[in-house]
């Protein structure tokens, strides 16, 4: 059942993935190659040949042919576009935030998104999730990008999260009259409501479901951080989103909230706060991956702690409680062999920053090398998407980047991108 639903997954996330396909024929010369982070293995002098948006062929020595470009990389160190699997490019945390949720419309929204889209991309990020944005504006800019219209990453895009009544994810401290008007129809409650909320998500363009198992650090309300869907109400999403060819990723601190989601068969935890060794061995069990948004908990906890803290009392208190966590938790998770997909929940952060991800991935016990392959081969695992991303070989996506030093010795090279190719089209 699991390799029928990956298959089933991949081919609906392969829509959101799939674009124009381009003309133009480009030789990458590469002084320094790593194709396939999954082996470590890295290459001199190869020149990889970009044909309609896809690697044709990887070739020894720099060459070229009459009518196509050059990508003169002989200086710099080429790998794989890189995947950030939790990303909300629709806003991005700060003194308005508030205020921003009740004066932009969806159309404003995704024109901001537009903007952060264009900074992602020229980080280095040629694939995201989005795991949490108004419909129209997430599913817009999705399309958008994919036609061509703007310049972006692909995305793969959850939309609404499905969450519980008055928990993360509702809208939560403004007047009751706003927060009706605001309230995203993925809230549920009860097993059967909760259904509903998982396959209009779908019919609305989901690619993927996003939930809120336990409560949230940024969600206005003194509800802690612990289990919020009943085992039932996980259940029916579980099941619901499967039936329709969709995985499950849940918004999970508190360690309830992500042991009843495991047990309910998800696929994946972001952040994961509290985990604990119960939580590790069903995570093994399940083959499911850890996203663990590290970025997230150092920048919530440097705003409550700082000078300039602009968020709620609520929030504050939970970051105070959170953040300074989640490294520990992480490095437990890799020393018990959970399997780690890269993801920052950057619009928390600032967009374009999302690099910084990987300094505190090695600061948590990875490798260099571990903290590439989690943006490269695992995300794309994650996805159900190694055939199409994660690495580059003949018949994948023309997806790379390009830095001056080498990564696997300091990995904050990857903070400063030189080269970014996506689908074939050189944007940078």
């Amino acid at each position: 059942m699991r390799k029928l639903l990956s298959g089933v997954c991949a081919l609906a996330i392969a829509g959101a993935l799939s674009g124009v396909a381009q003309a133009e024929t480009v030789f990458v010369q590469a002084g320094r190659l790593l194709a396939d982070p999954a082996t470590g293995k890295v290459e001199t002098a190869k020149t990889l040949v970009l044909e309609n948006g896809k690697v044709a062929r990887v070739v020894d020595g720099y060459v070229a042919e009459p009518g196509g470009r050059i990508a003169d990389l002989k200086d710099s160190f080429v790998l794989p576009g890189l995947i950030d699997s939790h990303v909300h490019l629709t806003g991005q945390q700060g003194p308005t935030s508030r205020l921003d949720n009740v004066t932009q419309s969806a159309a404003d929204e995704a024109m901001v998104g537009a903007g952060y889209a264009r900074k992602t991309l020229m980080a280095g990020f040629t694939t995201v999730a989005d795991l949490g944005a108004t419909n129209q504006a997430i599913f817009a800019l999705r399309d958008g990008i994919r036609r061509g219209d703007v310049p972006g990453p692909r995305i793969i895009a959850a939309g609404s999260a499905v969450s519980v009544h008055g928990g993360h994810g509702d809208i939560n401290g403004y007047s009751e009259e706003v927060m009706h008007v605001l309230r995203p129809t993925s809230v549920c409650s009860g097993p059967d409501d909760c259904r509903r909320a998982v396959r209009e998500q779908v019919w609305l363009g989901a690619d993927i479901i996003k939930i809120t198992a336990t409560g949230g650090v940024l969600s206005n309300t003194a509800a802690g951080l612990n289990q919020q869907f009943s085992d039932a109400e996980l259940t029916a999403i579980v099941e619901s989103a499967h039936r329709m060819g969709r995985k499950v990723t849940a918004h999970a601190h508190g360690v309830d909230g992500i042991n009843s989601f495991l047990k309910a068969g998800g696929d994946s935890i972001e952040h994961g706060t509290y985990l604990d060794a119960d939580s590790i061995a069903l995570f093994k069990k399940n083959g499911a991956y850890l996203v663990p948004t590290l970025m997230a908990g150092d920048f919530v906890y440097r705003i409550a702690s700082g000078p300039n803290n602009f968020l709620t009392p609520a929030q504050t208190a939970k970051a105070l409680d959170a953040g300074p966590k989640m490294l520990a938790m992480a490095r437990r998770a890799h020393e018990g062999g959970v399997k780690i997909a890269f993801g920052t929940d950057t619009g928390v952060s600032a967009h374009g920053d999302n690099a910084g991800e990987f300094a505190l991935l090695v600061k948590a016990g990875l490798t260099p090398l571990e903290a590439i392959q989690t943006a490269t081969v695992n995300a794309a695992d994650h996805f159900s998407l190694s055939a199409e991303i994660g690495s580059l070989a003949p018949g994948k996506a023309a997806d790379l980047i390009a830095v001056k030093g080498d990564p696997l010795k300091d990995v904050t090279e990857l903070q400063r991108v030189t080269s970014v190719i996506k689908g074939g089209v050189v944007y940078k």
